[in-house]
């Protein structure tokens, strides 16, 4: 179980890394060293650590544990209410962190979208972490904050105005801009990689229903879109959206812990808006045929491996300070529901995605988590951000982290 009354309300593990020290800074900008509060930066190396230090006014404190040695992340662990973790790809670094929390009763949030982590995480430690405490929250970047807490807080308006759910949902994204990350790279190729050795994955792969709970891992067929096509409620040409092969899967897994309330016919997928006309259709086909040759490159070990050393970011690489300040993303939902009563929201964010869009949800979320979700309102489990945070978080992302959520018609 959790120590009583620990030394620090949070740890932000992996704070040396690229999207660590984004995340440090915004939380020292909103919080400061020595406030309400108590936080604490950790990784594997010192130096690091200390060069983070370096770029603050005042110094926060440091704990040293390498993901591979569980001793050292059970001794960090027990010193805290939350960890964040950044440190990825989370299959190859992620497990033995999340192990300790299970069994230590410590929340814990990252910024995964690891479908198949995720899924061997649950069945291994969801039992564990009911009887603990544990709550822990994948999902917390932008795969799968936008999203998740874009269909909550249609679903809330829907339930408001029409005293019913939308059980078809779909999502449009209408713009985004900011830099590749070298992370999400990595963690994709991780995938590809096991994929392509292991049958069983590859099945699992197809499932958008694989990180639900066991007993809510079948349902109805669901739409994805995997090329051109022209939906008449956006008034737009829509193509594959890269996010959505995650997105789609923490919508589900959201639905199903609340029991199917949105429907057990519930519908729900993602893509991007290349606009109306010719051109919207030309632009939609360019970026099918881009997205589909990536996946056939990568899929083939020659040409993944000439892809990772001379065409795509590295692990730590991302996007300069001005790239990220220019960034932005901008979504569409588009719920129906079962008697035909339509409503569309938007939820848009500044920055980049990826990293400063990105740091500032999470640490929202590991805030709210440590601060706003008392253990006695939700219990121990793997939750996703809508339905362990809620209207919480949306609060909180509205108030400090540049986003909004709003009604359109």
């Amino acid at each position: 179980m959790a120590t009583q009354n620990p030394e620090f309300d949070l740890v932000v593990y992996g704070a040396a890394s690229f999207v660590g020290k984004i995340l440090t800074h915004y939380l020292y900008q909103r919080h400061g060293s020595d406030g309400e509060l108590k936080w604490a930066i950790a990784g594997r190396n010192q130096a690091k650590l200390d060069a983070v230090n370096a770029g603050l006014e005042q110094p926060l404190p440091t704990l040293i544990a390498d993901a591979g040695d569980r001793a050292a992340l059970d001794t960090m662990v027990q010193q805290c209410r939350v960890v964040v973790s950044t440190v990825g790809p989370y299959d190859l670094y992620g497990s033995d962190l999340v192990a300790s929390c299970v069994e230590h009763g410590v929340d814990y949030c990252d910024l995964t979208g690891e479908a198949q982590w995720m899924r061997k995480m649950i069945d291994q430690h969801q039992s564990q972490a009911e009887q603990t405490g544990a709550r822990i929250v994948h999902n917390c970047g932008f795969d799968s904050i936008p999203s998740d807490l874009g269909v909550h807080f249609l679903q809330q308006h829907a339930k408001s105005e029409f005293n019913e759910f939308c059980n078809d949902v779909r999502t449009g994204v209408k713009g985004a801009r900011g830099g590749m990350s070298g992370g999400t790279v990595a963690s994709l190729i991780n995938v590809v990689k096991q994929a392509s050795k292991d049958a069983t994955l590859r099945k699992e792969l197809q499932n958008p229903y694989s990180v639900c709970p066991k007993a809510f891992r079948k349902g109805v067929r669901q739409r994805n879109v995997t090329k051109p096509e022209y939906d008449e409620t956006m008034r737009s040409w829509l193509a594959p959206w890269v996010m959505a092969a995650i997105n789609t899967r923490v919508l589900h897994r959201s639905n199903a812990l609340l029991n199917r309330a949105y429907g057990d016919d519930f519908k729900y997928d993602e893509s991007m808006m290349m606009g109306d006309g010719a051109k919207g259709r030309l632009r939609a086909s360019g970026l099918a045929a881009a997205m589909g040759g990536f996946l056939g490159l990568s899929a083939l070990a020659p040409t993944r491996q000439l892809l990772e050393k001379f065409a795509l970011p590295k692990p730590g690489e991302g996007p300069s300070p001005e790239a990220q300040e220019k960034g932005f993303w901008d979504y569409r939902l588009y719920g129906k529901t079962p008697n035909g009563n339509e409503m569309v929201v938007k939820v848009t964010g500044d920055r980049d995605p990826g990293y400063g869009s990105t740091a500032k949800m999470l640490g929202e979320a590991a805030v709210c988590l440590a601060q706003d979700v008392r253990k006695e309102d939700k219990a121990g489990g793997f939750w996703t951000p809508a339905t362990v945070m809620g209207d919480k978080l949306i609060d909180r992302l509205i108030a400090h982290a540049g986003c909004q959520f709003a009604r359109l018609s």
